[in-house]
C-alpha cells in the first residue's frame, strides 16, 4: 500500500466515532437468558477511555471503516457517499442528486437500490429534484437567514433519507449506526411534526409501537426490518420517556381531522411505555441507574434518563386526558411528581450534574430540563452556563461530559453542543441559542451534511449526516423563529 493510501487510511479511522465488533457481555438484557445470549456489538466512542475499553469490549481503531460524508436517496433506499466520491462533488440544490466534478450527475434511481451516474438532462434525475422540491415546499423550512434554510433543508433531507418504509429511521449510513434508536427517532419525528411532515413523524410513532418491548420498554436499537436487536446490548430505560414526548409533539401539530383515531392506535403504547416508567420509581422518586445516551450503565440514577422520564410522564398525562382516560393521567401525573421532587432534592443542589450521588462530574444532558421538553426549574439557568462552561472544547464545541472516569477526548460532538443551543432557544437566551447554533452549522462538511463530531482542529468528523443532530438543528431553527416549541405540562 502506498504512503499516501496509508495516510488517507490513518485520516479516515481516526475520524471515525464507533464501530461495532462483536465482544463477550457479562451481563444479559430483562427477558433474555444466559444460553440465548448472542455476540454484543458495542459502540466505541473514538477517545472516550471509560469503563468498556478498559474491560477490553471495543475493539482497536485500526479495524474501522470508512465513514459516509453523505446520502443518495430515492425515498425508499439510500446509498452513502464515500469521502473520495464526495471530493469536488455537491448536490443539486434541495435534493440528494451528487453533482460530480466532471458534470455528470450521480443519483439513486427510483425502486433501485444501486447509483447510477448520468448526464444532467437525464429526465428520472429531474424528476426526483423536483420530487424532493415539492416535499420540502409541502412543509416549512425553518431559518431567518439563507444558510439557516439551506443547513435545515439538508438536514429534512439527510433525515428523509435516512427514513425507511416502514418508520425506521438510520441513526447513520455506516456500519454500527445502520440501526433504530428510539431516542435519535424520536427527536426526528418531532422535527418532522414540527416542519409539518405529519405522515413520517406518525410513521416514524407507529414503528416505536411496533418495537416496542412486552415489558413497555425498548432495546438500545433495533434492526432497521424490526425484527429486532442486532446484539444482547443493554436495553436504555431513557426511551420510555422519549417516545411519549415524541408522541405529544407530534399530537400539538397533527390535523384535528383524525387527530383523536391516530392517537387511540398509539395509546397502548404510551400506556405500557408510561407504566413502566413510574414503576421504575423508587422511593426517593428517581428511576434506577440505567444506560442513557452515553451507553455506559451509572450505579445511580443520571440526569440523562431521569429528565426524559419526566418529560415523558408529563407528555402522557397530557395525552391521556385527551385520549379520555383520567385515570391514567392522574396516575401519570403523580409519577411525574414524584420524579419531579426527586430531581429537584438529588440533582438540583449539584447542578443537575451526571449522576444523583455527584460523583461523575457534568453531562450536556442538563439541557434535557429545559423546554421543549420540560419546564425549566428556577435554578436551571444557572446551571447551563456552568456545565457549557465546563465541557467547552479549544474546537469550540461540547464534550458530552467531564465524568473523569469516562473520558471523550478532544473531538466535540455536535448533538452535545446543540442540545444547549435547543435549551437556550427554549429559556429566551435567543443570543446565546445563535451562538451555538452558528458554530454547529459552520461545521457542516463540504456537502452541507452535519456530522457527528468536530476534530481538535475543528474539521468534521466520523460520519455524515448523523440524524440526532439533524433532528436537533432543525428543531433550535424552528424555535428560533419566533414560535415557541410545545412543552409537556407538569400536571398535578
Amino acid at each position: 500500500m502506498s504512503t499516501i493510501l496509508l495516510v488517507r487510511w490513518a485520516v479516515v479511522a481516526a475520524s471515525l466515532a464507533a464501530s461495532a465488533f462483536p465482544v463477550h457481555a457479562a451481563d444479559h438484557p430483562a427477558g433474555r437468558s444466559a444460553g440465548d445470549e448472542r455476540p454484543v456489538l458495542f459502540v466505541r466512542p473514538l477517545g472516550h477511555y471509560g469503563r468498556g475499553e478498559a474491560e477490553g469490549l471495543y475493539p482497536p481503531v485500526s479495524l474501522l471503516v470508512a465513514p459516509t460524508v453523505g446520502l443518495l436517496s430515492n425515498a425508499s433506499a439510500a446509498e452513502g457517499i464515500s469521502p473520495s466520491t464526495a471530493q469536488g462533488s455537491r448536490y443539486v440544490a434541495r435534493s440528494n442528486v451528487l453533482r460530480l466534478p466532471s458534470g455528470r450527475w450521480k443519483y439513486l434511481p427510483a425502486g433501485r437500490t444501486a447509483s447510477a451516474v448520468v448526464d444532467p438532462d437525464d429526465p428520472a434525475a429531474w424528476q426526483q429534484i423536483a420530487e424532493s422540491r415539492a416535499w420540502l415546499a409541502s412543509g416549512k423550512v425553518p431559518g431567518r437567514t439563507p444558510e439557516q434554510r439551506a443547513a435545515a433543508e439538508r438536514a429534512l433531507l439527510a433525515m428523509r433519507a435516512l427514513l425507511q418504509p416502514n418508520g425506521a429511521m438510520a441513526a447513520g449510513w455506516t456500519p454500527g449506526w445502520k440501526y433504530n434508536w428510539p431516542r435519535d427517532s424520536s427527536f426526528a419525528a418531532a422535527a418532522f411534526a414540527h416542519t409539518g411532515h405529519d405522515a413520517e413523524a406518525y410513521r416514524m410513532l407507529r414503528h416505536s409501537a411496533s418495537t416496542q418491548r412486552e415489558d413497555g420498554t425498548w432495546e438500545a436499537r433495533t434492526k432497521l426490518d424490526g425484527s429486532g436487536p442486532p446484539d444482547g446490548r443493554r436495553w436504555q430505560l431513557d426511551a420510555n420517556g422519549w417516545v411519549p414526548w415524541a408522541a405529544w409533539q407530534w399530537y400539538r401539530t397533527a390535523p384535528q381531522a383524525g387527530r383523536g383515531e391516530r392517537l387511540r392506535a398509539l395509546y397502548p403504547m404510551i400506556l405500557k411505555a408510561a407504566d413502566r416508567a413510574a414503576a421504575s420509581l423508587a422511593a426517593d422518586g428517581l428511576p434506577p441507574g440505567s444506560p442513557d445516551y452515553w451507553e455506559l450503565a451509572t450505579a445511580t440514577a443520571n440526569i440523562g434518563t431521569a429528565a426524559p422520564l419526566l418529560a415523558g410522564l408529563n407528555a402522557a398525562a397530557d395525552l391521556a386526558v385527551e385520549a379520555g382516560r383520567p385515570d391514567d393521567a392522574r396516575r401519570w401525573a403523580g409519577a411525574a411528581g414524584r420524579l419531579s421532587s426527586g430531581i429537584a432534592a438529588k440533582f438540583a443542589p449539584l447542578g443537575y450534574q451526571r449522576t444523583a450521588d455527584g460523583r461523575h462530574g457534568r453531562d450536556s444532558a442538563v439541557a434535557f430540563m429545559a423546554p421543549p421538553f420540560n419546564a425549566a426549574p428556577a435554578d436551571l439557568p444557572r446551571a447551563l452556563d456552568t456545565t457549557y462552561d465546563a465541557l467547552l472544547l479549544p474546537n469550540g464545541g461540547l464534550t458530552p461530559g467531564n465524568d473523569p472516569t469516562a473520558p471523550w477526548g478532544g473531538a466535540a460532538w455536535t448533538p452535545s453542543t446543540a442540545f444547549f443551543a435547543l435549551a437556550w432557544a427554549g429559556t429566551g437566551q435567543t443570543a446565546k441559542a445563535r451562538g451555538v447554533l452558528d458554530w454547529v452549522l459552520a461545521k457542516r462538511n463540504s456537502l452541507g451534511e452535519l456530522p457527528e463530531k468536530v476534530d481538535d482542529a475543528g474539521r468534521p468528523a466520523s460520519i455524515a449526516p448523523l440524524a440526532w443532530t439533524g433532528a436537533i438543528t432543525v428543531l433550535s431553527l424552528v424555535a428560533l423563529d419566533g414560535t415557541a416549541l410545545p412543552t409537556p405540562p407538569l400536571r398535578r
